[in-house]
């Protein structure tokens, strides 16, 4: 049996799957948790890594390797290959009014041509921009910028400062792929090149950045064995998924994404829609929604249930809830962009106030939320055929039964799993059969 090792560092942990090469059957799995907040230095996710391999059964075996990560962070490294400061992730806010800055500069329809994105907080282009006016000396330290699975990557490929590697520092062997590379705000999905002008705008002068491998390419690791470029989280579930062409991936966690596999590139200058690349040479066009899982949370505690009893008091209802609507901007949102909204809950009389029709506007609502992120792909004219539904959300019968009615899409459920993982195991796969 040929091993192959595929890794999902993720904000909250690292999971390890090792897999037949052949069939993707999971043979071991490990993991180890990461630290809370949404600044963090990057040796903890190195630690965890190496603690999460050991608790899978180490790399004995293994022939071919890549790792999959939260998207967006910011890790900035000196000339000797060490970490300048603690890396800032995609939940970090404090860059907003560098994306502003970013956008008053160049235009929003200028970068979204340009990257394919309308820079955010979450973006890496206004972390750098952030890290340029407020800490210049760390700024003007800056030898090399990668993101979280590119240094983890260039890590277990045995670099790193000298005296903590193998190999050195040698920062021109940091890799990453095209995925990872689209979240940044300074890569063209249009000539798979970096745009240095705009890096140049938010650091303030160039870098060294990792080299973009295409989805057969390979590097190798200080023992020789395959390792692939990686891939950003989302891209690496619709890896893990088998999603093609058609196919939505609506992922209903602590926030919610929509992102669907396309062969056309999508541009939005209202940056609804961030045009991503995935990791097999396609586009992943994703719409990202504040409001998903905590909603069912919220009506639950208001109505004194568990989870599963709010699920079948939602099901006792009739579609429509008796006319009883949940508006779910508990947190603002981001699609559409409403900052500052509330939750509302409309359609209130006697008739129509009941637990039963609570519980069915909680579902319907939040539902509707991420059937917005599906009008807004449509609007781009990705084509959308199926809905595969993930993430904890997805466990309640209620949302699995009540979905097809409000996505308008047939629905499919996969059994729950480490995507994420399971598709930087398929890339390590891919490239030990190249």
């Amino acid at each position: 049996m040929v091993l192959v090792m595929g890794v999902d560092s993720s904000t909250q942990s690292c999971k390890v799957v090792v897999t037949d090469a052949s069939t993707g059957a999971v043979v071991r799995e490990g993991r180890a948790p990461h630290p809370e907040g949404t600044a963090v230095d990057p040796e903890a996710w190195w630690t965890a890594l190496e603690a999460a391999i050991a608790d899978a059964g180490g790399l004995s075996g293994v022939e071919a390797w890549a790792i999959g990560g939260q998207q967006h962070g910011m890790v900035v490294l000196d000339a000797a290959g060490r970490v300048i400061r603690d890396a800032l992730l995609w939940n970090d806010t404090r860059s907003a009014d560098a994306a502003a800055d970013l956008i008053r500069e160049f235009g929003a329809d200028a970068l979204a041509q340009r990257t394919g994105l309308v820079p955010v907080a979450s973006f890496t282009i206004t972390k750098l921009r952030w890290l340029r006016d407020h800490e210049p000396d760390n700024a003007a330290r800056v030898a090399a910028v990668a993101l979280p699975h590119d240094w983890l990557t260039w890590r277990l490929r045995g670099f790193g400062p000298a005296g903590e590697s193998s190999r050195g520092p040698v920062l021109e062997e940091l890799v990453t792929d095209r995925s990872d590379a689209s979240g940044t705000g300074y890569w063209s999905p249009e000539t798979g090149d970096y745009d240095r002008e705009l890096l140049v705008a938010a650091l303030g002068r160039d870098a060294i950045l990792p080299r973009v491998l295409g989805p057969a390419d390979w590097v190798t690791d200080a023992d020789g064995r395959r390792v692939g470029g990686g891939a950003g989280d989302n891209a690496g579930a619709a890896l893990g998924l088998g999603a093609g062409p058609g196919d939505v991936v609506v992922s209903i966690g602590t926030s919610g994404t929509v992102f669907a596999v396309s062969e056309e590139r999508t541009i939005d200058p209202t940056g609804t829609v961030a045009g991503f690349a995935d990791c097999t040479g396609r586009f992943l066009p994703l719409v990202a929604t504040l409001n998903a899982a905590r909603v069912l949370d919220a009506v639950a505690r208001v109505l004194g249930v568990d989870h599963a009893e709010l699920s079948r008091l939602a099901l006792a209802a009739q579609p429509g809830a008796g006319g009883l609507r949940l508006v779910p901007y508990f947190e603002g949102e981001r699609t559409p962009n409403l900052p500052d909204a509330t939750a509302s809950l409309t359609g209130m009389t006697l008739a129509s106030t009941t637990r039963e029709n609570l519980a069915r506007a909680a579902v319907e609502g939040m539902l509707s939320g991420l059937a917005a992120g599906l009008e807004a792909l449509r609007g781009l004219g990705v084509p959308l055929d199926r809905a595969l539904l993930v993430g904890g959300g997805a466990q309640s019968e209620a949302v699995r039964t009540i979905a097809p009615l409000v996505l308008g899409l047939p629905v499919e459920v996969p059994a729950p799993g480490e995507y994420v993982a399971l598709g930087a195991a398929r890339q390590a796969a891919s490239v030990l059969a190249a």
